[in-house]
């Protein structure tokens, strides 16, 4: 902790949208917001979601990890890996962040899976050929999903992706964070987490300077979106190679990864008719929350 105190101490957490499209129990911490456009959801700010993508026989195919990490999203990869040989898979993200501490229990079960990481979106194309996935580069990973990216073994970013960050927060008080009151007992919460951040981070091979660059940025401030050279700084970045993380079977294929750009608003997804989304009660611990305003896509 000697380490990180000598840094900005203001907020000491990433915070959390008050209303979330996910239901948690008010102990649980989580990152996002309900994102609407035009009657639509942003999937990737729901409930994490974890896919097998199978592009045979163009790539050995990956796992898709869209949405926001809850307390329940360490059970729900344990379920989807049962069963699978996950061992030196790849993970896409496209996520708005979520539960520190769920975040960081889900990044050690990609550590100890020995999983490569990068960002993206997958897409499937349904072909009379059959199915073929596809990875298109514009996509986000900001808050905690920055630090699911660490825990992979080898980790790639392409250019065209956003990285965002910012500081953990309590929820019940990060929509108006200066004029709220706080006790010693919620700055005792915000510091453990901190230092649970901390370890984990140099666990993974990451570098103070990422959480230097987290914790600097305050609720009211649009998250910090990562520089390329940021992005080395911090170790996000193991390798510029597309190919380390999603290697192809034939030397013809097409590097899934560099196929043609969606735009950003291709990454909304309309709600089911009958789907009913609530918000996310408010938390009373700074455990688990994370995000904030992000500026608007150029």
């Amino acid at each position: 902790m000697r380490l990180l105190k000598s840094h900005d101490l203001r907020g000491w957490a990433l915070v959390a949208m008050a209303a979330l499209s996910v239901a948690v129990p008010a102990a649980v911490a989580t990152l996002g917001s309900s994102a609407r456009a035009g009657g639509t959801l942003e999937e990737r700010k729901l409930p994490m979601k974890f896919s097998w993508i199978d592009c045979e026989p163009d790539c050995t195919g990956w796992v898709s990890a869209v949405g926001i990490v809850t307390s329940d999203s360490p059970k729900d990869f344990d379920e989807f890996a049962r069963g699978r040989n996950l061992a030196g898979a790849t993970i896409v993200l496209d996520s708005s962040g979520g539960s520190v501490n769920d975040s960081i229990a889900l990044g050690r079960r990609f550590r100890d899976l020995g999983l490569r990481t990068t960002v993206g979106s997958s897409v499937v194309t349904h072909a009379a050929s059959g199915d073929h996935g596809n990875v298109s580069p514009e996509a986000y990973c900001e808050s905690m999903c920055v630090f699911l990216l660490l825990s992979g073994k080898t980790r790639y970013v392409p250019r065209e992706a956003h990285l965002r960050v910012h500081q953990i927060w309590m929820g019940d008080r990060a929509d108006d964070a200066k004029a709220a009151s706080y006790t010693a007992q919620d700055l005792m919460i915000v510091e453990r987490d901190v230092g649970r951040l901390a370890k984990y981070t140099f666990e993974m091979g990451g570098s103070g300077d990422l959480l230097a660059l987290s914790l600097s940025v305050p609720p009211w401030e649009d998250l910090h979106e990562l520089s390329r050279d940021e992005l080395r700084l911090t170790n996000l970045v193991t390798t510029d190679l597309v190919a380390d993380v999603l290697p192809q079977i034939g030397a013809a294929a097409v590097p899934v990864a560099e196929v043609t750009h969606k735009s950003v608003q291709d990454r909304f997804v309309s709600a089911p008719a009958d789907a009913i989304i609530e918000p996310v009660k408010s938390t009373k611990t700074a455990e688990a929350l994370t995000g904030g305003v992000a500026k608007p896509a150029k």
